[in-house]
């Protein structure tokens, strides 16, 4: 059965959530408690696992381990998943220094950029090779995801690129609306967007 995104994006929060509560040696949580963490509710995290198959124990809540380990085999792909960057300029730069690491199934394995100071090095633990290397580069390390932070005038032909490439997914953290093929898996994160959000509830809490 194929989830919907917004459950695989709980899922992944639920994990993340739950990697907390393993270094707080906490060894079962209540729905409730999840839910509380997360800002959702009680319902909303019992939903979620329920259709995955994951139901708790009874009067003690969830077993923390396996639940994380349940959640690993739903969104965690068997083999693991290589990720470039495009563009390591300085949200590229702190992308990277933030993912790298983090998952076991994830692995960034490259950057790429047009600036010929930052070729040929490794930035943020990750090395840089030239944006005109790209498609040997992600055909030889066998890269199935783009990372894309390069200045919004870039961002449509760098899209094209990597399709071009063979990349099956892509997060683009650019404000330019991208248009990819319907094989390529698109995620867009604008973070005008975001912060308009949060300034629109800022400014009605205000009223």
């Amino acid at each position: 059965m194929k989830l919907p995104g917004r459950t695989i994006e709980r899922l992944s929060e639920y994990r993340r959530t739950l990697l907390g509560c393993i270094e707080e040696k906490k060894d079962f949580i209540y729905s409730h408690d999840l839910a509380a963490r997360l800002h959702i509710t009680a319902v909303q995290v019992r939903r979620d696992l329920m259709l995955i198959g994951y139901s708790s124990v009874l009067r003690k809540g969830y077993d923390v381990k396996e639940l994380i380990e349940t959640i690993g085999t739903i969104i965690d792909s068997e083999d693991t998943l290589k990720v470039a960057i495009i563009g390591i300029g300085n949200l590229g730069k702190a992308v990277a220094g933030y993912f790298k690491g983090k998952r076991s199934k994830l692995n960034l394995v490259a950057s790429f950029d047009k600036d010929p100071q930052k070729v040929n090095r490794v930035i943020s633990g990750v090395k840089c090779y030239p944006t005109g290397e790209m498609y040997r580069i992600i055909r030889e390390l066998d890269i199935s995801i783009a990372i894309i932070t390069v200045p919004p005038d870039y961002a449509k032909d760098i899209a094209a690129e990597v399709v071009r490439c063979g990349i099956k997914g892509i997060l683009n953290f650019t404000t330019v609306p991208l248009n990819v093929p319907s094989w390529v898996f698109l995620e867009e994160y604008d973070m005008i967007t975001s912060i308009e959000k949060v300034a629109y509830f800022v400014k009605e809490n205000r009223i």
